[in-house]
């Protein structure tokens, strides 16, 4: 296994892990303001399985995805697996600015 392929992919799940623990925090405290009243962080388009309000599952299947690809070494799995961590930095950045969300 590329290992220094797997550590950058393993650094940046745990950066969106930490990440998406505080933008889900900051979510719960919208919603309860009644505000935040969609359904899906992402459109059914975007690649991922899942569907939710919370970036939790997301981050369960991007760590599932990269389970499967340390197994497997499939080049079209990487690549997926790549677009979902972009996608997912891109849209907790958005979420996090406009929300004044700081992560330490």
């Amino acid at each position: 296994m590329p290992e220094k392929i797997n550590q950058q992919l393993i650094d940046n799940i745990s950066q969106i892990l930490k990440r998406s623990l505080a933008a889900d925090a900051t979510l719960s405290d919208l919603r309860s303001k009644d505000k935040a009243k969609f359904k899906a962080i992402f459109a059914k388009d975007a690649g991922f399985n899942c569907t939710a309000d919370t970036f939790q599952p997301y981050v369960e299947e991007v760590a599932d995805d990269l389970i499967s690809w340390q197994g497997t070494q499939d080049k079209e799995l990487l690549i997926a697996l790549v677009k979902k961590i972009e996608q997912l930095f891109k849209v907790l950045t958005n979420f996090e600015q406009s929300n004044s969300i700081t992560v330490h």
